[in-house]
């Protein structure tokens, strides 16, 4: 009991007035079914309408709006709003005690109405539990945060703080905004945004983005970024747009609903004038055949149940940290049988370390690091990062300058007076360098200073703990190809693909090249698959736009991967892949059962209304039942089974 009384109390005020209210009209109901009128001894007439007046009072208690938005309908020309739909039948119902011959039909009138806003109510309360998920991810932004203003910390909304101030946040609270800590260390909670349970350590020089949770020690932050840029608020736009891009499935239904109830409602007038005018029974009969028609006429459990499958989808996603940005891509995400990736930062690590520096004789090793540190100290790439880290004296970026990158290729500049060039062997060749043979595996950086080549530096990753066994959770669920793309040397990516069970691979690729060679596997694919690309966001977005799916990972923080991408998993994590496309094919499954059960249902019921075989209670079931039905299927996309790609 205490059960119930509190998820009472969790329903809304408009949830628990139209709760009461059905509840009251179905006691009502039961009673006025109950009372012995014939043992007071009344004339049958006599007790006929007195059943009629006591019927209106649940009628009227459980269908007073119903019949309000009817009329409003019916006044700006919705004549086929199933209010209005609805009032129609359920009056039909009641006005058949006008015919002295036909059976008096006034209970299911008021049943009708009755069960009716018991599925409406079903419905609200359904959508309300599967925007929870989504709810959740819109508390994660702070109403406000502690501004650090000298000695004084004020409360102020995260809109008025500029990047470059600092702000406190105390333990228990959400970091309002994105930023690096420059005091503290602590452990906070990214669940909110990543998915991943286990909490994160940060000290001073961490990057911290907002809707984290901080754990245990106060923290001083230097803001990055303005609010409307944060993560939280780019989270928050996405999460809120995903509902206006419709899958194909939806706009279906939307097109067959403006179809199907104008043809339904066609033939129910039809099968109430024509067949009495043939001589084939009464009006009363064959009026009485018609409203089932109507009251089956609204095509509610595809109306409701469909949105609400993707709703359900989008939200157990969001749920494990994947932000998907629309049904459509929900959609085609179920029918991937091929994922290309890519290798650095995707697969593996990005977190690179020197293997090995081999200078020309006449160079000595630090000079090498040296002069590479600086030459690499404007990039972002994670090559460029793992050189600046193991030069310990640290590269002075004002000694750098006519910084050029050179995409899929390396970087060049003047450092100390002299012309660097840094990069791969594509790049060596385009300056005009003889480079000498590595045989150590890895990324081999080779270094050329005024035409004149100085040697090379191997730097490697390692494939991520989890990379492997996405891979085998991808072909379990069905995915034909994993295709790995890189840019780095063939010897280093056949190893890759060997570790990590990979079906194909494309090395030495420019950006460009990945491309062409998404294309080409699109245009592999069999009729009705897809392929899927999955990057980390560095230099990826041409390809995630090009593919029928782009996934980005490790997009904590990442605006250009959130832009591009049409997936979004916040955590680093690959397994996240084969949990998005096992959530997108149940959400599809349950979206067909629907679209199956729903149209076989009310075809039957049509077709035993036609024939005089179905009552109005058949109806009743064949439309609040039916769409009750597909409601509680549809809620069965908020239930995530990881153990099927286990």
């Amino acid at each position: 009991m205490n059960y119930l009384v509190r998820k009472f109390q969790d329903l809304s005020p408009e949830q628990r007035f139209n709760l009461m209210r059905i509840v009251i009209s179905l006691v009502i109901f039961v009673i006025i079914e109950l009372l012995p009128l014939k043992l007071l001894g009344l004339p049958s007439i006599a007790c006929l309408w007195i059943q009629f007046v006591l019927f209106l009072v649940p009628y009227l208690i459980a269908g007073s709006d119903v019949i309000a938005r009817a009329y409003k309908g019916v006044i700006r020309g919705h004549l086929f709003d199933e209010n209005v739909l609805m009032v129609i039948a359920t009056v039909g119902a009641f006005a058949l005690v006008f015919f002295p011959e036909s059976d008096p039909h006034m209970a299911e009138g008021a049943a009708v109405m009755i069960f009716y806003q018991t599925g409406e109510w079903f419905h609200d309360y359904a959508l309300d539990q599967s925007r929870s998920s989504i709810k959740s991810m819109m508390n994660i932004a702070p109403a406000y945060a502690y501004r650090i203003e000298g000695d004084v910390l004020t409360k102020v909304k995260p809109q008025d703080i500029e990047v470059g101030q600092c702000i406190m946040v105390k333990p228990g609270e959400r970091i309002a905004l994105d930023g690096e800590i420059i005091n503290g260390y602590s452990q906070i909670d990214t669940s909110a945004i990543t998915g991943e349970a286990l909490p994160r350590l940060v000290h001073i020089g961490s990057s911290v983005v907002s809707g984290c949770v901080n754990l245990s020690g106060a923290l001083t932050i230097k803001v990055t970024k303005q609010y409307e840029d944060s993560t939280v608020q780019r989270i928050l736009d996405l999460v809120e747009n995903a509902s206006s891009r419709k899958a194909h499935a939806e706009h279906f239904i939307s097109r067959f609903a403006r179809i199907y109830t104008p043809v339904i409602v066609c033939l129910a007038a039809l099968l109430a004038v024509v067949p009495p005018l043939m001589g084939y029974g009464s009006y009363s009969t064959w009026i009485q055949r018609a409203l089932i028609f109507l009251v089956v006429s609204c095509p509610c459990a595809l109306v409701i149940s469909v949105p609400l499958s993707f709703f359900g989808g989008i939200g157990a996603s969001s749920k494990q940290g994947i932000l998907i940005k629309g049904s459509n891509y929900l959609e085609t995400l179920a029918v991937v049988d091929t994922v290309a990736f890519d290798k650095t930062g995707t697969l593996t690590t990005g977190k690179f370390g020197i293997i090995t520096v081999h200078p020309v004789p006449d160079i000595a090793r630090g000079v090498l690091l040296r002069i590479a540190a600086h030459v690499e100290v404007l990039s972002n790439h994670p090559t460029a990062q793992a050189l600046r880290q193991a030069y310990t004296a640290g590269a002075n970026p004002q000694l750098v300058t006519n910084f050029t990158e050179h995409s899929g290729k390396g970087v060049s500049a003047d450092f100390e007076g002299h012309r660097i060039a840094a990069g791969n062997l594509a790049l060596m060749e385009e300056v005009g360098i003889h480079t000498q043979a590595c045989e150590v595996m890895g990324t081999t950086i080779h270094v050329a200073q005024d035409g004149v080549y100085l040697g090379h530096i191997v730097i490697a990753d390692s494939p991520k703990d989890d990379a492997s066994q996405t891979i085998l959770n991808l072909h379990k669920i069905g995915v034909e190809r994993c295709v790995m793309l890189t840019g780095d040397r063939i010897d280093v990516a056949k190893s890759v693909c060997q570790k990590l069970g990979m079906d194909e691979f494309h090395a030495e690729l420019m950006p460009q090249d990945k491309v062409a060679i998404i294309e080409k596997l699109i245009r592999q694919e069999d009729l009705g698959g897809k392929l899927a690309f999955v990057g980390d966001g560095i230099n990826d977005a041409p390809v995630l736009m090009r593919s029928d799916v782009g996934i980005a990972m490790g997009a904590m923080g990442s605006d250009a991967a959130i832009e591009a991408a049409d997936v979004v998993l916040m955590n680093d994590k690959p397994s996240g892949i084969a949990t998005a496309i096992n959530i997108a094919r149940k959400t599809m499954r349950i979206v067909r059962q629907n679209i199956v059960v729903a149209l076989g249902v009310k075809v039957l019921i049509l077709g035993f209304a036609a024939l005089g075989i179905a009552n109005m209670w058949v109806a009743v079931f064949g439309d609040v039942g039916v769409a009750c039905l597909a409601v509680a299927n549809a809620m069965r996309c908020l239930r995530v089974n990881k153990s099927k790609i286990k």
